[in-house]
């Protein structure tokens, strides 16, 4: 553009600080598309994400079976061996690491990090476990990111939170769905945060607010329960819902299971290496 037309003076920028500044934006650019130390590094790892129909197995007791075919392992956080994680990466298959994000468990290396006043009513089936008061993200916040960190240590590429839906339970606290729905979200940034794939576990009649924030759904025993409809939302956005069923026979669930685009197994309540998948039954 002719500098007569717009009224200001003409300038005449030198040559050699035109190249310094070019150096200097050249560093800057780079930092940026390295990530920028390592919140950048996080924030920028691509996260798993699943699509219906993604094969899987559940094993949270006994020495992990690492021959079953299946892309995505779930193991608990605590008790599997790095080890075991890094067989599993060898073995080209996502590793997904389950720990309690609403209960306590006073068998944990962390218990003692658990104050008695966040500390409820023990769970109707699991009497040796405690519901949290999930409100309390000043003093349950450090203890569940500690656990976050620690899935990024040992190289989990996601984590599958338990215990989220102590509002309908009786927990001991007057807990409401909007607090649930508040803890369920910082789960999901927190995860997300770290690049960690994170699922949502039952918490079904939640499902329409917080589908959009996780990566895929878990459930359990939706067919025996008559409420699998409510986990559609996923699989219509393209995300694996995987489901497991303890006392129903796989003839009764399987086919609607895998018609619904669901990955369906049967499962032994303590969740071993035993299973038998949908994906694979005739």
């Amino acid at each position: 553009m002719d500098a007569s037309r717009t009224g200001r003076k003409a300038y005449c920028f030198p040559a050699w600080k035109f190249l310094v500044l070019m150096a200097v934006l050249g560093v800057i650019v780079a930092g940026c598309l390295e990530g920028g130390g390592s919140e950048g590094e996080e924030s920028s790892k691509k996260i798993w994400r699943p699509s219906p129909g993604t094969t899987w197995q559940w094993q949270l007791t006994g020495e992990i079976d690492t021959s079953l075919k299946a892309e995505m392992f779930d193991v608990d956080l605590f008790e599997t061996p790095p080890e075991v994680i890094e067989e599993l990466h060898r073995l080209g298959k996502v590793v997904i690491c389950y720990f309690s994000a609403g209960t306590y468990e006073p068998w944990r290396p962390d218990a003692e990090k658990f104050p008695e006043e966040i500390l409820g009513e023990p769970l109707v089936d699991w009497p040796d476990e405690r519901w949290l008061d999930i409100r309390r993200l000043d003093v349950l916040g450090p203890i569940m990111e500690a656990r976050l960190d620690l899935a990024v240590e040992k190289g989990c590429d996601g984590v599958e939170p338990d215990n989220v839906d102590a509002y309908q339970n009786e927990s001991g606290f007057p807990l409401t769905y909007e607090d649930q729905l508040n803890y369920n979200l910082w789960l999901a940034e927190q995860a997300h945060k770290r690049g960690l794939s994170v699922g949502l576990k039952n918490d079904l009649d939640q499902i329409p607010a917080l589908e959009p924030y996780f990566d895929w759904a878990l459930n359990e025993e939706c067919f025996y329960y008559g409420e699998c409809e409510k986990l559609r939302p996923f699989i219509e956005k393209g995300k694996a819902v995987f489901q497991v069923e303890y006392y129903l026979d796989p003839e009764d669930f399987c086919p609607e299971a895998n018609a619904m685009g669901f990955s369906s197994m049967k499962k032994r309540p303590e969740l071993d290496a035993w299973r038998i998948a949908c994906w694979e039954f005739e």
